[in-house]
């Protein structure tokens, strides 16, 4: 699964200073920079390099600094890294390529090109803010078919969890989030009940929603 190149690749990323986190805004891997300004880093992941994984990388260097894509090598010497036309159209593009060993180590095999030209700006600040919001490093790059968790998520649990010892109004839990009030009205996730006027409690589905992620995903308040 791509899942499995998350962690080798997140470790060389954060090798070179990045702040790296999985499943943001669409991409497998989003890492910043701590410096000013700001740099980031989009890594797409695969099982092998291919055409589908190029495109996820051009689509990503709309909001990008940096594009990186990663995938298995070949055992046997005959995947598209060996390729030097697929390796040329990555160095055209300004997108680096990693590679990654059945022993889980990490090399450059095309060196991505600084900073490439960004179009797409609100995007940037989106997946910024997201990346920014949520707490820890929940969901491995490279998922499907799950739903992730995302810093809306982690807050909405965050406010069921309070929920648990009884109803509270909104301003109990700006401590939460400020969004409290939005969050309980709205009941994006049908994981909250209106008790009374200004009072939320938690739902049965709200309940349920808690037990299943708490055991396996980071929640807590935004910072």
């Amino acid at each position: 699964m791509e899942t499995s190149l998350y962690l080798p690749v997140k470790q060389f990323l954060e090798a070179a200073g990045y702040s790296v986190k999985g499943e943001i805004g669409g991409c497998d891997m989003l890492g910043l920079s701590d410096g000013d300004p700001t740099v980031m880093v989009v890594c797409e992941l695969k099982l092998s390099f291919n055409l589908e994984l190029i495109l996820q990388a051009v689509d990503r260097a709309a909001a990008a600094d940096e594009v990186w894509i990663a995938a298995r090598v070949s055992a046997k010497g005959r995947g598209r890294e060996t390729d030097k036309r697929y390796r040329d159209l990555c160095r055209r593009l300004g997108i680096g390529m990693l590679g990654v060993s059945d022993q889980e180590e990490v090399s450059i095999l095309v060196s991505s090109v600084s900073p490439m030209p960004r179009t797409n700006p609100k995007r940037r600040t989106k997946l910024i803010r997201e990346h920014r919001k949520r707490q820890g490093d929940p969901a491995l790059g490279g998922s499907t078919k799950i739903p992730i968790m995302t810093a809306y998520r982690q807050q909405a649990l965050a406010c069921a969890a309070a929920l648990v010892e009884g109803p509270l109004r909104p301003r109990d839990l700006k401590a939460i989030t400020p969004k409290a009030g939005a969050m309980l009205r709205d009941n994006y996730y049908g994981w909250f009940e209106k008790i009374d006027k200004g009072v939320y409690g938690l739902s049965e589905g709200g309940a349920k929603a808690l037990g299943q992620w708490t055991a396996s995903a980071e929640i807590g308040p935004s910072p």
